[in-house]
């Protein structure tokens, strides 16, 4: 039997706004590191690099609006392919809440909103318009973040 996911188990961040209790594992989903962010400061639990598009795909895109469609397409098409990786962060987000942690500023075409989407088991909702700051929403469980 597959466990449901809360949507609220999977929140979405940038990498530069401070950490927060509330935001349970904090998962980086960028192939590269944030410029100009420390370890230490960024408190990431993972890095999911291998969910992240492709290098080929992110400079392709390059936060390009106008090649969103498309751009969201070809992820779609790559993430077919990263079934034991996606299952491994269902687990966390079934387990407590989850933050997809992100370095963009273009918040209305983001990967990571694609990625939640497909995370929650509703990959066609990649397909409409996604609102960051509505996908945002954390539960109100916590984790200590004693390192």
């Amino acid at each position: 039997m597959v466990t449901k996911i809360l949507p609220a188990n999977i929140a979405l961040k940038r990498a530069y706004d401070p950490p927060d209790e509330a935001d349970g594992v904090r998962v980086l989903v960028d192939r590269l590191w944030p410029r100009g962010l420390t370890k230490k400061s960024a408190a990431i639990d993972e890095w999911a690099k291998d969910v992240t598009p492709s290098t080929e795909l992110r400079k392709w895109f390059h936060h390009d609006p106008d090649h969103w469609d498309e751009f969201r397409r070809r992820y779609l098409a790559e993430l077919k392919d990263k079934g034991s990786e996606l299952e491994e962060l269902r687990k966390l987000a079934q387990a407590g809440p989850i933050t997809l942690i992100y370095a963009a500023r273009d918040t209305p075409h983001l990967h990571a909103t694609v990625l939640r989407d497909v995370l929650l088991g509703s990959p066609a909702k990649a397909g409409a318009k996604t609102n960051a700051k509505a996908s945002a929403k954390v539960g109100t469980k916590t984790k200590s973040r004693a390192k």
